[in-house]
């Protein structure tokens, strides 16, 4: 398989955005990427705009305040998927193929149950939530993660180990928090299982509280995968960064010797769709 044969869907609803960001990303690779509203999916349009899930290699769900956020954020948006879509979703990771959810579409991860994923594909009913900050507020920031996954991510198979990105952050609810009676348990299984993908540092490299975790996640964790590691959910907008010129430093470190001009988010992006190319 060439990367022009890789179909990826980014799929839209009321509310959401980043859909042209996300789906430049897979462009700026090669791969032919569609904005796909849900709508066209469900097959309330013209017949010839009308989409499958089987059509597509991956699938990206964008940030955004989907359905406003009505209920919790990301709810209405993932019922209207389990509804409809739920066994062919549970098809499409079971026969490996990707899906990625960023902020809003990390949200929409946890209450579809494809996160965190631990003993099954799809749980009943959400298992975490993403919580309101800690502060009460819509934090909008440059955030430093630091790349802790041993490579059961295919997302992140191209990011070192301990490499830490600088990847924007803007969310209200993006606290990551498990039942707290069994909070540590589920953390533990999550670390144990290699599905901790990025957690929150400082300019040093260390775990710190807010503002460098900006939302009071449980152990600094900014994204996870499932167990299967072809899902995977993080707060921080990879697609906002992909090259160097949308960082927040980019004037102070333009001369610096970076590879193509990259940005820190593209890595991802290009970590799934090699993943897809030797699949598929």
């Amino acid at each position: 398989m060439r990367p022009e044969e890789v179909r990826v869907a980014v799929i839209r609803i009321e509310g959401t955005n980043c859909e042209e960001e996300a789906a430049r990303a897979w462009s700026m690779l090669g791969a032919k990427a569609e904005k796909v509203h849900l709508n066209q999916l469900t097959g309330k349009t013209a017949a010839e705009e009308r989409r499958s899930l089987e059509d597509y290699h991956a699938l990206f769900i964008p940030g955004g305040f989907s359905a406003g956020d009505y209920i919790r954020a990301g709810a209405m948006f993932a019922a209207r998927l389990k509804t409809r879509f739920g066994r062919d979703l549970e098809r499409f990771v079971d026969s490996g193929k990707p899906v990625i959810g960023v902020c809003n579409g990390f949200q929409i991860l946890v209450e579809l149950g494809l996160l965190p994923g631990v003993d099954k594909t799809m749980s009943a009913r959400p298992e975490a939530v993403l919580m309101t900050n800690d502060s009460a507020r819509f934090e909008c920031r440059p955030t430093l993660l630091k790349h802790v996954n041993k490579g059961k991510c295919i997302f992140t198979s191209k990011i070192a180990e301990n490499k830490v990105l600088q990847i924007p952050s803007a969310h209200a609810e993006g606290k990551l928090q498990f039942p707290l009676e069994e909070e540590n348990s589920w953390l533990d299984r999550l670390f144990d299982n290699d599905q901790i993908v990025f957690r929150y540092v400082d300019s040093d490299g260390d775990y710190a509280g807010y503002p460098w975790n900006p939302n009071g996640s449980s152990r600094n964790i900014a994204g996870i995968c499932s167990g299967q590691g072809n899902v995977f959910g993080m707060m921080p907008h990879p697609e906002r960064v992909l090259t160097r010129y949308t960082h927040n430093d980019w004037t102070r470190t333009k001369n610096e010797a970076v590879e193509g001009g990259q940005g820190d988010g593209l890595a991802i992006f290009e970590s799934a769709l090699d993943y897809v190319l030797k699949k598929f």
